[in-house]
């Protein structure tokens, strides 16, 4: 099929191209507005592949929504285009209400007109696959139940708010237009390729370069990991085989404290590249809390492991192997950003970068 995927020069969307093109034999339109979490790097060798269109695109503007779907003809739709960085959030909510909830509805009101104007043997294979995020679902306590997909929602941040919108959006399409709609929530996703604003690069890439790893109060938020490639296997699992008006909760199965990722991370740079001044838990600093800061999130992905097939093959500990390994052979990629920092271009805000806690 012909797979119209927004956001794939993103983190998990260049993830999801890559497993794409290397595994199936659908044609990829991939349309991303190559904002500063974007690149073209990340999708290796699909950037020249026969089966790969990029279009450099914004998903919140209505006519160059409406010329990608007339240009391209699409066959289905896999949503990941989304402003993700609660911090970020918080700091400047309005920039994550337009490409959320305003980018989300422009989608979908294209995908509408397209879906009206497909041969019946088209529309019944037809499919809306919007990617979301377990945040929607609010804060567990320790002994909560993870969540599933009838988790109500409860979102506590502008990032997770706009999110849990779209989600609305989208199965409020499905509802009154009858647009075969999907929607997956996941996990905190990590692996090759993410942008260093995020924990488990941040955290690296400052302990590998003495810097301070500041930790949130004291440690104990805890999260749900799920190794990208996995995730994105399973993304594609869902548009291939997904039932219109589905949700699938999709998850690792590996839930570790914001504290226990830090130490992991230390210890498996303080093999695979020592210090000379020492084991680098020594650069922990436990820091004021951030705002809102939910304790914990973890997802029961049991229904969707069934209908989908699909397990997650990597733990936390080969994961986390994989990503840091990565980090130490590209040092290249993240160099340039890093350095683009100091230069004064804008890849995050002032309170942002290389003293953001975990």
């Amino acid at each position: 099929m012909k797979l119209l995927l927004t956001g794939g020069c993103g983190f998990i969307g260049s993830a999801v191209v890559r497993n794409l093109l290397r595994h199936t034999d659908h044609v990829v339109v991939n349309v991303d507005k190559m904002t500063y979490a974007a690149s073209e790097d990340a999708l290796e060798d699909g950037i020249r592949h026969n089966r790969h269109i990029l279009v450099k695109a914004d998903i919140a503007d209505a006519a160059a929504m409406r010329g990608v779907f007339e240009t391209h003809d699409p066959d289905a739709v896999m949503h990941l285009a989304a402003e993700s960085h609660v911090d970020r959030s918080i700091d400047g909510p309005a920039d994550f209400v337009q490409t959320n909830v305003v980018g989300t509805f422009i989608l979908l009101e294209a995908a509408r007109r397209h879906y009206a104007g497909l041969a019946h043997r088209r529309r019944d294979s037809f499919r809306f696959h919007h990617v979301s995020t377990d945040e929607v679902f609010g804060a567990l306590e320790a002994d909560d139940p993870p969540f599933t997909e009838t988790t109500p929602y409860d979102p506590r941040s502008p990032y997770s708010a706009t999110k849990a919108a779209s989600d609305h959006l989208v199965r409020a399409w499905s509802h009154t237009y009858k647009l075969p709609t999907i929607v997956s929530n996941t996990c905190n996703n990590y692996g090759p390729w993410q942008f260093p604003e995020k924990l488990i690069p941040l955290v690296t890439l400052n302990a590998l370069e003495g810097k301070e790893l500041p930790v949130y109060g004291d440690g104990s938020n805890m999260r749900d990991w799920l190794f990208v490639d996995d995730h994105a296997e399973a993304l594609i699992r869902v548009a291939e085989q997904g039932a219109p008006g589905e949700t699938y909760a999709i998850g690792g199965r590996q839930p570790r404290t914001n504290l226990q990722v830090v130490k992991a991370i230390c210890a498996h740079l303080d093999l695979r590249a020592p210090d000379p001044a020492g084991p680098r838990e020594r650069l922990i600093r436990f820091v004021t809390d951030r705002p809102g800061h939910d304790f914990r999130y973890e997802i029961d992905p049991t229904r969707s492991e069934a209908a989908l097939a699909w397990k997650a093959p990597h733990d936390f500990e080969t994961g986390l192997a994989r990503t840091i390994d990565w980090y130490l052979d590209n040092r290249a990629w993240w160099e340039k950003l890093r350095a683009a920092r100091y230069a004064g271009q804008r890849l995050g805000t002032a309170t942002e970068g290389e003293g953001k806690a975990a």
